[in-house]
């Protein structure tokens, strides 16, 4: 099993499918229940004999690694699927480079495909009333707050779904905007607001 993985590692990541994650973490998850509650509750010789152990041992080990090694395979960024003028929203990398200022207000969206990240690292505002319209349709419920070093300015509600829009009195200077669902932040889902 562990090798049929293996060999299907650059189709997979190709797609980044998360099925054969979800196939390999059920059978593990399906024989952790035959063996613990099935067989074990009920047979207080189980497994028997020392190849029966031997045997649910090498069963185990291999839909461990099989689960691990499709959740590795699974994981990650999408693949790039060609020019990033082809690319579309829901495909393109976080921008890095710095936006220029605007007056207007900017515009966020979660990762749609359900990675901890925003579609921007970086935004750029001119100081005073500074509004984001920030939008989640992932399938993990996020939010965008604002704080410079360990003050936290402002906050939109936790959500999926939808939109919400964050307006908030800043004077020049450097704001962190993240994610404050716990480990989304420390998974990547952060960037830094300019405002000048």
């Amino acid at each position: 099993m562990l090798a049929a993985a293996l060999h299907l590692a650059p189709i997979v990541g190709a797609e980044k499918s998360k099925v054969p994650f979800y196939v390999a973490g059920g059978l593990l998850v399906a024989w952790a229940l035959i063996v613990s509650l099935g067989l074990g509750l009920r047979r207080t010789d189980f497994p028997g004999n020392l190849a029966g152990q031997r045997a649910v041992m090498a069963i185990s080990a291999v839909l461990v690694l099989a689960a691990v090694a499709t959740a590795v395979i699974t994981s990650g960024p999408p693949a790039k699927a060609g020019a990033a003028s082809e690319r579309t929203p829901s495909t393109a990398a976080p921008s890095t480079a710095a936006p220029s200022p605007t007056a207007g207000p900017l515009k966020l969206v979660a990762n749609p495909g359900g990675q901890l990240s925003y579609d921007t690292k970086q935004l750029s505002a001119k100081a005073g009333k500074v509004t984001i319209d920030f939008a989640s349709f992932a399938p993990l419920e996020h939010n965008l707050t604002i704080a410079r070093g360990s003050t936290v300015l402002g906050a939109t509600p936790t959500f999926g779904g939808g939109s919400r829009t964050l307006t908030l009195s800043l004077k020049p200077g450097t704001y962190t905007f993240y994610c404050s669902v716990p480990g989304h932040r420390q998974a990547g889902m952060e960037g830094t607001l300019g405002v000048s």
